[in-house]
């Protein structure tokens, strides 16, 4: 009866969405003026306002356009809220109708290793937990993404990026599934430490190895051959120490229209990649600050921080776990046919209160990435020295990100600084190398070398 259900909703939400697939995506709005030409405010004088040269960056931005930046933003809050729920209502529903346990059963049923009934089990939950939250999936990561002009696939295509997607969890995290088990069942009494040590060094593998293997599966990376852009990238590169000698792009538009860049990678993985959205439509003073900043985030060791924060939040979060998993299953256990904590059957409780404890740490967690994000700023500003490019960046950033929010949704709500602080740093940073962008004077007619 389950299958049946199954295939039955499965049919449904292809229907739908096929034909939801159909629509087209809105255009963006374009800025009021040329965004690579610097208004009068921002030029270098003597009466340089680093507040009047933000505000002037910020008129280029259209109402229209600020208008549906924000609405897109602030709908994000409360698809926060949204996700948080379905995602806990598809747990309790595991639970409760016991699918949980049938799962564990037909593992058990197939074969008699443990660890292969973890990999057998994970595979049924990733296949079902992913079924059932395809609708909100869909709508936000397809049907609300081309509402705003912000993807570029149609329908099959996504579709097939989910299938992938779908698949790499299967194998990750039937691996990650098998040891975190095994641990829990040889451990029982410390396995939230032991736990957090494994979660971090699963976390330092898939940085290592997700631009070179991971990233390829879903777009197409090239190295970047125009020294307009490579050279001066290079640079920097060299200049800070990054052990990389080339620039890759990847296709991002046949995905989406947004702009991006990242240093990726550790030690002979790192990679300094533009995304092709960046390089088509992006200044070349643009394309440095971003790649400037995106090395901030490598010189100043951001990666090792966040994933040092991470193992404190995971210690925390499993003291919390070991202590919950006793409670809930002391009460609820046998209504939902859970032997035990190191009983498989056990993980829709665990992503359950997973998804308690981080929706409730969500500023906390945002606000260690809005202070990384800003410190990679300074860096990108210092090593680059492109405000204006800095500045044009925001600009189109801005267009899926709310420019002016209020001081607690910023503290709240974003994991990067506001367009508007991006711009206002940057000038600042002008007002103060003012020196770096006046030209210099003509020398005397008296100095010139006399013409023969």
């Amino acid at each position: 009866m389950m299958n049946g259900r199954l295939r039955s909703f499965i049919l449904l939400v292809l229907f739908a969405a096929f034909g939801l697939g159909l629509a087209q995506a809105q255009p963006a709005i374009q800025p009021t003026g040329d965004i690579t030409k610097i208004p009068a405010a921002a030029q270098p004088s003597a009466h340089f306002d680093a507040d009047a040269a933000t505000e002037a960056y910020m008129a280029m931005i259209p109402p229209e356009a600020t208008a549906r930046s924000n609405a897109y933003f602030e709908g994000g809050y409360w698809l926060i809220l949204w996700d948080f729920l379905y995602a806990s209502a598809i747990c309790l529903l595991l639970l409760n109708l016991r699918w949980s346990a049938k799962m564990r059963d037909l593992a058990e049923r197939i074969t008699r290793f443990r660890w292969l009934q973890d990999a057998l089990y994970w595979g049924q939950y990733v296949v079902l937990s992913t079924v059932l939250s395809f609708p909100l999936d869909f709508y936000t990561g397809y049907v609300r993404e081309h509402k705003y002009g912000l993807a570029t696939q149609s329908f099959w295509p996504w579709m097939g990026d989910q299938g992938k997607g779908l698949l790499i969890g299967a194998i990750m995290g039937a691996l990650a599934v098998m040891l975190l088990l095994a641990i829990v069942r040889k451990l029982p009494n410390t396995w939230w430490i032991w736990g957090t040590v494994a979660m971090t060094g699963m976390t330092m593998v898939l940085v290592a190895i997700a631009p070179v293997y991971l990233t390829p599966i879903f777009n197409k990376v090239t190295r970047l051959n125009d020294p307009k852009v490579t050279v001066p990238i290079l640079r920097m590169t060299h200049a800070n120490g990054i052990p990389a000698n080339d620039v890759y792009q990847i296709d991002a538009s046949k995905q989406t229209t947004r702009m991006s860049a990242n240093v990726s990678g550790f030690a002979s993985t790192t990679r300094i990649t533009l995304n092709d959205n960046l390089l088509r439509r992006g200044s070349l003073e643009e394309i440095q600050a971003i790649t400037g900043h995106e090395m901030g985030h490598y010189v100043l060791h951001h990666i090792p921080k966040s994933i040092f924060f991470d193992s404190v939040v995971n210690l925390l979060f499993f003291a919390c776990l070991f202590w919950g998993l006793q409670w809930a299953l002391k009460r609820w256990g046998d209504r939902w046919q859970i032997r035990g904590v190191g009983d498989v059957a056990v993980l829709p409780l665990v992503f359950l209160l997973a998804g308690i404890f981080f929706f409730v740490l969500t500023p906390v967690t945002n606000t260690e990435t809005r202070m990384h994000e800003k410190e990679a700023d300074m860096f990108g500003l210092s090593a680059a020295r492109q405000p204006d490019g800095f500045a044009q960046a925001a600009i189109h950033l801005s267009e899926y990100r709310k420019m002016r929010p209020g001081k607690w949704e910023e503290r709240i709500f974003f994991d990067h600084p506001s367009g508007y602080d991006r711009i206002h740093s940057a000038m600042v940073w002008k007002g103060g190398n003012l020196e770096l962008f006046e030209k210099a004077p003509e020398p005397p007619a008296e100095l010139l070398p006399a013409a023969h």
